[in-house]
């Protein structure tokens, strides 16, 4: 019994101190080193901006709840570390293809991060169905011109998907006169948002009472954006090494229907899990063409 007394004590000393660590570890004399290190590491990971914006437009931190939904989302992405890591890592090669598609349709920069909290940057599948970076609906895809089918999902092209995102948001920013609204609308779709705007008789994003996901939405978005473009203020360093680079391909255009993928691919001096792996919008083991529509293939140029 006196033994375990000790134990207990020496451990709520420990707690006492803020740090849960076994009992050999509390007699050892750098354990207030140790301490100090935790409480440093956990300021830098708690930094706070003075103030943040999407998209230009300024959120209101001087509200508590608006405050307080933002620092939620920057603790959860600082510390969820394999994800945000994978994000700075993907961001090297995604943002060079996303980023001058908004700019010529005049869509906000910021835009680039809805896609990173959306998929993480790569082609993901949702429970409801959406799919690829930008992770659209079947319905909303064709309707916004994609091809969706069996044969061809241009929901996995990030391209076509980036450039129907942007005809998507320059919609909603028409119809709501805010790319804050426009964002949102985005997960709660054009319809759900013009809803919540009548029934509270509200124009703003911030003034709004809405389910947990589409509230959290542009503050995870904006949590995102603060980490990505500050790593360091947030305890992550990513070496530019480190990151996923762009790799160079060439495109090859094709009218007509491919029989075979896996001979296609060879004949252009790469294997077939080369070929799907950059042209992901080809879903089967062949292309089928009777309409002579234009589709361009990538082939790798270093062949992998």
């Amino acid at each position: 019994m006196r033994k375990i007394k000790i134990v207990r004590t020496i451990a709520a000393r420990c707690l006492a101190g803020g740090l849960l660590i076994f009992s050999a570890s509390c007699k050892n004399p750098n354990t207030e080193l140790v301490q100090k290190e935790v409480v440093k590491k956990e300021v830098k990971l708690h930094y706070f901006p003075e103030k943040i914006d999407f998209a230009g437009e300024e959120a209101p931190l001087k509200i508590a709840d608006v405050k307080e939904r933002f620092d939620r989302e920057l603790i959860v992405n600082t510390n969820y570390h394999s994800y945000t890591i994978l994000a700075l890592k993907r961001a090297n090669r995604a943002f060079p293809v996303i980023e001058p598609i908004l700019k010529k349709n005049g869509v906000p920069d910021d835009f680039k991060y809805l896609a990173v909290i959306e998929s993480g940057l790569v082609n993901v599948v949702s429970k409801a169905g959406a799919r690829g970076v930008w992770q659209f609906m079947p319905e909303t895809a064709r309707e916004i011109g994609l091809e969706v089918n069996t044969n061809v999902d241009e929901r996995y092209h990030l391209e076509k998907s980036t450039q129907a995102a942007c005809d998507f948001l320059l919609n909603a920013k028409a119809k709501f006169g805010s790319w804050t609204l426009a964002a949102a609308s985005y997960n709660r779709g054009l319809v759900g948002i013009k809803k919540l705007l009548d029934f509270q008789k509200q124009t703003n994003y911030y003034d709004l009472y809405m389910n947990e996901e589409t509230g959290r939405y542009l503050f995870r978005i904006m949590a995102l954006k603060e980490i990505m473009k500050n790593p360091p203020k947030f305890g992550f360093e990513v070496n530019k090494e480190h990151k996923y680079e762009m790799i160079p391909t060439k495109k090859v255009t094709i009218d007509y229907s491919i029989t075979n993928l896996v001979a296609f691919a060879k004949r252009q001096g790469i294997n077939y899990k080369i070929l799907k792996i950059h042209n992901p919008w080809l879903r089967e083991t062949k292309l089928i063409n009777t309409t002579g529509k234009t589709y361009q293939i990538e082939i790798p140029l270093n062949g992998y």
